[in-house]
Formats: C-alpha cells, structure tokens, sequence
C-alpha cells in the first residue's frame, strides 16, 4: 500500500474540490451548497451520510472487522469578510469568504474519505466522517446534543487547521492544553446624561469607560503571571449619538482568552479579576455597571497518549517526527467539545501551509487569507493514516 502515490494521483481533483468550495463560501448555518456538495461526493463512495444540526453532514465508514470507532472532523462554514485576494478562484459571494481555511478542511477528509473507502478490508472499526457547520458558532453543542457521538460510540477524535505562518511539510503539535479558552464579555455602564457644558451635573460613562479599560491592563500586567498567558482585548466601545450630549449609557464587548489544564476553574481567574476590576472602578465614578460573560470556546486540551500515538505511527511516516512544532494558540476552537467536554480522547494539529514561494499570507480571518494548496496533500495524508493506524487489527 502506498498511501502517498494513491494521494497524488487524486491531487489536482483534490485541488479543484477545495477551489470550488472556496468560491462558494456560505455563512454558518447557510451551508446550503456545500453540504449538497459534501453529500453527494460521498453518496458517489457509497458512504450512508445523515444530516446532523441543519446543514451538518455524518458520513460512516465500516470497516471488515468490528473494532472501535474514530471520528475525523472538517468544518464547513465561511466567515463574514469580503475577500481581496485577486485568484481566479476568489469567492463569488459578496462579503463571504473562507478566510478561515475551512475550504481546505473539507476538501481534506472527503479525499481522505475516497481513500479509506478503497482500503474498508484493512479496517477493524468505524471511521465517523464530521462535517459541522457554523463551527464559527460552536456548532459542535449542536451536534453532539443531536447524538453525533452515538451509534455508534466515539472511542477517539482527530481534526487538522490549516495554519500558513507554519511552512508547508510541518505541523503544530503539543501535550496538553493547546487552544485557549474564549470568553465573550459584554459590559454595560449607566450614568446620567447631559450637556457637555455641564458636566458637573451629570454622570459620564464614557470616562469611567475609559478607566475600565486601562485598569483591565493591571490584571494581564501585574497580577497573571507571564507563564499563565491571559489576555483581555475589548473589542467594540460604544456610546453617545453626537458631539454636544453626554450620554446616559456606555457598552464595552471583549474577549477573554487564557490556557489552563482543564479543571473547573482557571488558576488566572480571569473572570471574577475582572467583575473585580469593573465592580470598583465604576463606583469610583458612581457608575451603576453589568458585566455579562459567555464562553465562546472551551479550553482544547490534546490527550497525551493520543498525541504519542500521531507522533510515532502517523506523523512520523507522513513527514517526519523532526517537522513536529510544539505550537500553542490563544485562539479558540470549539472540537473541544468533540473531545474533552465529551471525555474522548483525541488531538488536534496544526497543518502547515505557507511558503517561502508565496510570500507573506494574510492572516486566519483576514481579506488576504490564503495557503499554499501542496498542504492539502498532506492533511488528507494525516486523516487516513490516523484512521488506518488507530484501527489496524495489530493495534
């Protein structure tokens, strides 16, 4: 068996299937044709696929032998970003774009999909093909809330992220917690509005806003050790209709982001450092205040067996364990769910995808995203090496 001719030959088919996503980018929860598109490439494997939350696909691969279960996991939405890159291939869909590579994840395990279907005799198990939509918006709750880890049972889970600040032929890899946990924050403040040739007679929200934020930096500063990284972005400031009314209310959106090894509650304490933090400084300036919090994502926490297992068997005789990275993100990424909410161990990677050829590439979310596309060859190497190796009969 030669996994890496097999590959090469479904290359450019491989590069056109991730082009013709690309072009036709769909928000989460709108992946109307690209689900169409991701059903009826593997109804063509005779692989049975079911819909899963809306526009998520299930596809089941059963092996000749009974034997456990893995789940492979792409993602199928796009972000709302018009899209500057000048490609014949560029998104047709105004104010749409993959500009978050899941393009390159689809595109990826349904090769990797065609490829495992041609070797079903050689597996003892089940391969769970995921393909979640609005995973932007932690499309993963849905899916599992709808029984996607069931029937049957998941005993271990794989993804990949495109990543270009990483050169094509390595990958991003680490024991433990590697994506951070991202909580939204949204703070209200109400003063007393009035005219700004008055101000003593009002109660201005805007300048204890202002102190809100520069006082949040002590917490990062002074108060988190460097080694227990945390960081507080406020993202949006809004307040006031004109130039000549000081206004009543003030409201401050940001994001939390902080690592920590997955026990109930973070040493750094973010949150409650923050309540702290807003709590005193609007008294100070008689500020009546609300601070509301939602997670975005929970903290990804890569089992380390599971990562000792990709290193050894798969990563190993794809490109070399010397081209292993150890990377951790302060971004947020909700197969957490699909893994340590859910208790099944797994891990994630980072898939290198820039070049030295293309020169500097936008950045995850940007306009200018893009990768080099000889990647792709590699992440589907990746997906069915993991599932052939984790059910092989020998393991």
């Amino acid at each position: 068996m030669d996994i890496k001719r097999e590959i090469a030959a479904l290359e450019k088919d491989l590069i056109q299937l991730r082009r013709e996503i690309h072009m036709h980018p769909e928000l989460g929860l709108q992946e109307f044709q690209t689900s169409a598109l991701v059903e009826q490439y593997l109804k063509e494997l005779d692989i049975p696929t079911k819909r899963v939350f809306n526009t998520g696909i299930v596809g089941i691969i059963e092996g000749k032998r009974p034997g456990k279960t893995i789940l492979l996991r792409a993602d199928l939405d796009a972000l709302p970003v018009e899209e500057e890159n000048d490609l014949p291939f560029k998104s047709q869909n105004k104010g749409v774009m993959h500009a978050c590579g899941h393009d390159a994840h689809t595109a990826m395990l349904l090769v990797a999909a065609k490829i495992l279907c041609a070797h079903r005799d050689e597996l003892s198990g089940t391969v769970k093909l995921i393909f979640e939509p609005n995973e932007e918006e932690a499309g993963a709750q849905k899916m599992i809330a709808e029984g996607v880890l069931t029937n049957p049972d998941v005993d271990a889970s794989f993804a990949l992220h495109v990543n270009n600040f990483l050169d094509v032929g390595t990958v991003g890899l680490n024991s433990g917690a590697m994506w951070a946990e991202t909580d939204n924050f949204k703070i209200t403040l109400k003063g007393k509005g009035g005219h700004t040739s008055e101000p003593h007679k009002a109660i201005d929200p805007i300048i204890c806003a202002s102190a809100i934020i520069q006082t949040a930096q002590v917490v990062q500063t002074r108060e988190i050790s460097p080694l227990d990284t945390t960081v507080i972005m406020f993202g949006s400031v809004h307040s006031g209709t004109t130039h000549n009314v000081i206004p009543e209310t003030a409201e401050l959106l940001g994001t939390l982001r902080y690592l920590y090894d997955g026990d109930d509650d973070a040493p750094q304490r973010p949150r409650k450092r923050l309540e702290r933090i807003v709590q005193t400084v609007a008294e100070t300036y008689h500020i009546e205040t609300d601070i509301q919090f939602d997670v975005s994502s929970y903290v990804l926490i890569n089992d380390h067996d599971f990562v000792n297992f990709l290193s050894e068997s798969v990563i190993d005789k794809a490109i070399g364990k010397s081209n292993i990275l150890p990377v951790v993100t302060l971004a947020g990424e909700d197969f957490c769910e699909f893994m340590n909410r859910s208790g099944i161990p797994g891990a994630m990677v980072f898939l290198g995808a820039g070049s030295e050829e293309l020169g500097s590439l936008g950045a995850l979310h940007s306009p200018r995203f893009q990768i080099d596309e000889s990647c792709l060859k590699i992440g589907v190497e990746l997906h069915v090496r993991t599932a052939l190796e984790f059910l092989s009969e020998s393991k």
